[in-house]
């Protein structure tokens, strides 16, 4: 195991690196100068110019770049070009929004995708079967933006409905904006995490069919052993392996897709950040912000291995 871990972390690095080069060399082709924004539009040339030469700017690319990695290893993600702050402090005060916002999403996607999943596998052919993929399609084809917008006219701002529903005269149950109480934080919770539960749910019961085929299970139920335990304890068991790769990659794919959702609800979260950053040609913050992101997603993937051991003891990691 360790030595596994140890590979996997030492095969982060070149990962690491060319997210870094990617996100380097595509900031530097957006339109626009940051020192110039910074200074201001009718600032005097000489100005722009000892901010740029401040800033770095002036550098031939190779050296900006070599100069920002061997930062970064020492822990410095330099100053932000907007702010001045410390990068890491503009993370950091972000950072944890976001991580929050996407594990409840993802817990939520696990909850409704795979409970989904089990069900449509084990009515197989069925209108209960039909009727769940219909609405995982559904889930899977709605832009989030379009249902965070949907969600919020629907339960915070509220909507006119007939007066013979007396339960549903008043619909603004949550608020729309903002981050912090139960109220703020359930529309977006479901809004990240309905595209991800549709795509669990159809891998849950695509795994389960497949599992539910073979030879152990219909031993066991020859075996008389209850219809329950053979689902959930020797099925569900086994059919997990590629459902958590799935999860796993769509934590990952949460944490960047929390961007629009974010400002869809006005959340001070990490995704706003590295859009208001690309606004501001703030280079330092977005390269700072993709590489925390980055980072995340392969310790989830790491996670994601180490999780197939725990489910199947065949499974040699080494």
């Amino acid at each position: 195991m360790f030595k596994f871990i140890l590979r996997r972390i030492l095969q982060t690095i070149p990962v690491l690196i060319g997210v870094s080069i990617l996100v380097f060399s595509m900031m530097h082709l957006v339109p626009g100068d940051p020192a110039q924004i910074m200074a201001g539009e009718n600032a005097p040339k000489e100005q722009v110019e000892n901010i740029r030469e401040s800033l770095g700017l002036n550098d031939p690319l190779p050296v900006q770049y070599f100069t920002y990695i061997g930062n970064a290893i020492q822990g410095d993600l330099g100053n932000s070009i907007r702010s001045g702050r410390d990068v890491m402090d503009e993370i950091s005060s972000r950072f944890w929004v976001t991580v929050e916002l996407s594990v409840y999403s993802t817990i939520l996607a696990i909850f409704i995708g795979i409970i989904a999943g089990v069900i449509s596998a084990t009515r197989k052919n069925t209108w209960i079967d039909t009727g769940i993929m219909v609405v995982a399609l559904f889930g899977l084809s709605m832009p989030s933006f379009w249902l965070g917008l949907m969600l919020i006219q629907w339960f915070a701002i509220g909507i006119d409905l007939p007066s013979w529903i007396p339960f549903l005269e008043n619909t603004r149950w949550f608020k729309p904006s903002g981050w912090g109480s139960f109220e703020q934080l359930v529309l977006p919770v479901i809004t990240l995490g309905t595209g991800s539960a549709a795509i669990i749910a159809r891998m849950t019961r695509s795994s389960m069919l497949d599992v539910i085929g073979q030879d152990y299970i219909r031993t066991a139920r020859a075996k008389g052993v209850k219809e329950r335990v053979v689902i959930y304890r020797h099925a569900l068991k086994n059919a997990l392996i590629p459902v958590v790769t799935v999860v796993g990659l769509q934590f990952g794919g949460l944490l960047g897709g929390a961007v629009l959702t974010e400002t869809v609800f006005a959340i001070n979260g990490m995704g706003r950040l590295v859009i208001d950053s690309i606004s501001a040609r703030d280079f330092p913050v977005v390269q700072g912000t993709i590489l925390v992101i980055a980072l995340l997603f392969v310790g989830v993937n790491l996670l994601v291995d180490i999780t197939y051991k725990f489910l199947n003891k065949r499974i040699d990691l080494d």
